[in-house]
């Protein structure tokens, strides 16, 4: 089986980590909307034989159901950058599930660590679409969502799994990668992708190369695919995440926030969803 272009890419951040770490500052995480309205549920869910920890965020004070969307992590693990996420959607309006992919809401505090887990996932496919599987019936079955209506959102990590999940044709409406991989596990084929996609890049990220890019636009051409593609100048990869600059000084790899990158990239991925939902 060809090796999925975000474990070369992650292969490579282990390699150029360094064995002994230096003291750096870490960049406080912007605060979380909070509200009377807003209920956060931690859910335990099963799926691929394991016990997966996601958590459900959605305002209350909504009438009735609302689009769905699922956010995936980067290969850091269940996050508070992906929870935080799920919740900026809920105060957005959508019922939002930070899923879990690495099981019982596992995060790794060091490459390598986020090395192996990211290989047991992406190096089983059949267990990855079951694991994205359940986290979706999760958010359909536990939370306010229009059945109809469902996105997916993903960092680094994620935002490989939430493309590559749309190209086996789940059913989401609309495909949002941060920062995320490009390459696929099979090939997007004419009529598969069931929505939009929108891919939101830092134009000097290292590990999405101008080759990638250009694979990636090609594939989408070919399968007839609606997407659209956006490079934000000098972001470089993990350009949403606060933790980022310190987690590459720390780690020596090219990570880095950029705090303009992710308020633009989050306004798009807003009016993304707004336009592929008809809000």
């Amino acid at each position: 089986m060809k090796t999925p272009t975000f474990l070369i890419a992650a292969a490579l951040f282990v390699h150029v980590a360094l064995s002994s770490c230096n003291t750096s500052s870490k960049t406080e995480e912007p605060a979380a909307p909070t509200g009377p309205g807003l209920l956060e549920r931690e859910i335990t869910y099963t799926a691929d034989s394991i016990q997966m920890k996601g958590l459900l965020v959605y305002d209350t004070l909504l009438a009735g159901d609302r689009p769905g969307v699922l956010v995936v992590h980067e290969w850091w693990g269940h996050n508070e950058h992906s929870r935080n996420a799920a919740r900026k959607l809920a105060a957005a309006g959508y019922a939002a599930f930070a899923v879990d992919m690495f099981g019982d809401g596992a995060t790794a505090n060091h490459p390598e660590q986020a090395m192996a887990f990211t290989a047991a996932v992406m190096e089983d496919p059949q267990g990855a679409t079951a694991r994205f599987g359940a986290a979706l019936e999760t958010l359909l079955n536990e939370g306010p969502v229009k059945t109809d209506d469902v996105a997916a959102i993903g960092y680094c990590f994620g935002g490989g799994v939430v493309l590559n999940m749309a190209r086996q044709g789940m059913p989401l409406d609309a495909t949002v990668s941060f920062h995320g991989s490009l390459g696929a596990v099979a090939p997007a084929q004419p009529g598969m992708v069931k929505g939009r996609i929108l891919v939101l890049n830092g134009q000097a990220d290292p590990f999405v190369p101008a080759e990638a890019i250009a694979a990636f636009k090609a594939e989408m051409d070919s399968a007839g695919v609606d997407y659209t593609f956006i490079n934000y100048p000098g972001a470089v990869h993990a350009f949403t995440n606060p933790d980022a600059t310190a987690m590459g000084q720390k780690f020596s790899l090219p990570l880095a926030y950029q705090a303009e990158a992710d308020s633009l990239s989050w306004a798009e991925a807003l009016r993304f969803l707004e336009s592929s939902f008809g809000k």
